[in-house]
């Protein structure tokens, strides 16, 4: 059944064929289509190949909610093309999807992608706005174990309302395509999106998965709620978060601020008591404030853990297991990272390799690791002084 600005509709003969061999693509276990074939006129589906990793991620952490849970119904609110629907009903053995999609011209395609993968009692197809798909929900309490809203742009519009057709402990999971906002070249637009300022320094892509952490908290703290980061990810262009939703009291102290010394490098953090005596602690400069964020681990060491498991038992390929073992590493480590390119030429020399610099780093008795944010950079709650002497004295040896 499909729906279209509100109304119910049975597919026709043509929706419901499937699509031809040489217009398929496969990801994971679905099979699907952009466009139809066999139809003059139609639209094409927006598919990013290079966005799969996300999508990985998310099937495996829905496939153990599901697990511990023993349910898992779905609300795909921007579904495109429909291989989120498949995958999580295919891998993460979700038993009914809302796909939703506010394009009616690709009606024909997603109908057709759905059928070919999924019984006609597994999943609803409407054509709506997502907030009035959320709020529909809610007046129906209709609540759903995880809701996926992979938009363009920032998903601030539709974090509020969302929060109305999910469940306690369900899963939230969130897209960000908005890197310009987030990394500082647009102040005045991360105010409006993000009640938040954020301003360029070397950490700009941990910045973006921060303030839409973030955002969501904040969001949910207005409601009486909790949220805890599963996991976050930036692949390159796009931040995507997932985080649980719960009860419980607003944690402070992972809500602040990150300053970044432009002078000698070093960050630090900052709860909104200390704003008015804000200055670097190394060298006494006034830093530059982005912030309010989110402040605390960008994953559940736990779950990431659990997903690196099933993702081993599934034999799912070996970058996605680095990425995973990456991304435990990290959980504990602080809101921001140094790039090598930066240590190299705030010490003005050749910077040594990444591994024997967080090495010789650890043997100071700091933490260091690597980062799956960029793969030329470290994470270490050294000073940015201890880490250049570290590289000097390498480089010297």
């Amino acid at each position: 059944m499909t729906v279209v600005n509100g109304q119910q509709l049975m597919g026709n003969r043509e929706d419901r064929r499937i699509l031809p061999t040489s217009a398929q693509r496969q990801e994971g276990k679905a099979r699907f289509a952009i466009a139809k074939g066999m139809a003059t006129g139609t639209a094409t589906a927006f598919y990013r190949s290079t966005s799969q990793i996300g999508r990985d991620l998310a099937v495996l952490a829905a496939a153990i909610y599901r697990q511990q849970h023993g349910r898992l119904r779905v609300i795909d609110a921007m579904t495109g093309c429909g291989v989120r629907p498949l995958r999580y009903h295919l891998e993460a053995g979700a038993e009914w999807v809302w796909a939703n999609e506010g394009n009616p011209d690709l009606q024909a395609v997603l109908s057709a992608n759905l059928h070919q993968g999924m019984a006609p009692d597994t999943y609803r197809i409407t054509h709506q706005d997502a907030n009035q798909l959320f709020f529909s929900c809610a007046q129906q309490q209709d609540y759903y174990d995880l809701i996926d809203i992979d938009s363009f742009g920032s998903p601030t519009p539709f974090v509020n309302t969302a929060l109305w057709a999910i469940k306690f402990g369900g899963l939230l999971y969130l897209t960000s395509t908005d890197g310009r906002t987030t990394s500082g070249h647009a102040l005045e637009r991360s105010v409006q999106m993000y009640g938040a300022c954020a301003r360029s320094h070397p950490a700009v892509h941990e910045q973006g998965l921060r303030l839409l952490i973030g955002c969501a908290a904040k969001q949910a703290a207005t409601r009486g709620f909790h949220i805890e980061p599963v996991f976050s990810i930036f692949n390159g262009s796009i931040h995507r978060v997932m985080v649980r939703v719960v009860t419980g009291s607003w944690q402070d102290k992972h809500y602040g601020f990150l300053a970044y010394c432009h002078s000698c490098g070093q960050f630090r953090t900052a709860d909104w008591r200390q704003l008015g005596q804000l200055g670097c602690e190394v060298c006494g400069t006034a830093p530059v404030v982005s912030g309010p964020m989110w402040l605390g681990p960008l994953h559940d060491a736990a779950y990431i853990a659990q997903m690196a498991a099933l993702a081993h038992q599934w034999r799912w390929p070996q970058r996605l297991q680095r990425l995973l073992a990456i991304m435990g590493e990290e959980t504990a480590m602080p809101p921001y990272y140094y790039p090598l390119a930066e240590i190299g030429r705030r010490g003005q020399m050749d910077v040594p390799a990444r591994d024997r610099l967080i090495r010789r780093i650890c043997d100071r008795s700091y933490r260091a690791t690597r980062t799956h944010l960029d793969s030329q950079a470290i994470k270490t709650n050294a000073p940015l002084a201890v880490c250049l002497e570290i590289a000097r004295s390498l480089r010297a040896g």
